[in-house]
């Protein structure tokens, strides 16, 4: 064997190796482009739910629904994450604290505690949820490709109360995972 072959033969395992990095990278880049993405809360308007600087995975991937929990792009540019309330064609109205959606009344199990705990503090006359209509915005009900959001925590959330509709295009994902902190880690339905 000449001396040629050899240093090929001894620079093709780590050619290999290399290879298999940027393999490895590139699938990693693309997972985190195109389908999930980490993102941190910022603020309390989604506690008790979610709590400040609580880290998430969202999914860049598949349909979103009433109730899921999404991150979105405002105006400015901002991130934000809030919970669905109204799809496409929906009446949304709250009245005495309780949710109504095309005239029926749900209960939002997810706010339940929170409800209770302001209730207690600042009498059972108060609102957690304020008295809403989707008038106020000026629609009947939430335009096509839009979605209504609010924060869980609906006494210090700026939501679509204040800013309107949330286009489609404007959702970057749904919420999926929450690993941190590590004694909180949970799927989230």
């Amino acid at each position: 064997m000449n001396s040629e072959t050899r240093e090929y033969s001894e620079n093709k395992p780590q050619k290999n190796q290399w290879l298999l990095w940027i393999i490895f990278l590139a699938a990693i880049i693309s997972l985190r482009v195109f389908l999930f993405t980490p993102v941190t809360v910022n603020g309390e308007s989604m506690e008790p739910t979610l709590n400040d600087k609580d880290k998430l995975i969202i999914s860049k991937i598949g349909e979103f629904n009433r109730f899921d929990i999404v991150v979105f792009r405002t105006e400015g540019n901002k991130l934000l994450i809030k919970r669905i309330i109204g799809m496409p064609g929906d009446k949304i109205e709250y009245i005495n604290d309780l949710l109504y959606i095309n005239g029926e009344a749900y209960e939002e199990t997810f706010i339940k505690e929170a409800r209770k705990k302001h209730k207690q503090q600042y009498g059972e006359d108060s609102l957690f949820t304020n008295n809403f209509s989707i008038l106020e915005l000026g629609s009947e009900t939430v335009p096509e490709n839009t979605i209504f959001v609010l924060g869980d925590n609906r006494t210090k959330s700026e939501d679509s109360r204040a800013f309107g509709f949330i286009s489609f295009d404007d959702v970057i994902g749904t919420s999926k995972f929450l690993y941190w902190p590590l004694d909180r880690i949970e799927i989230i339905d």
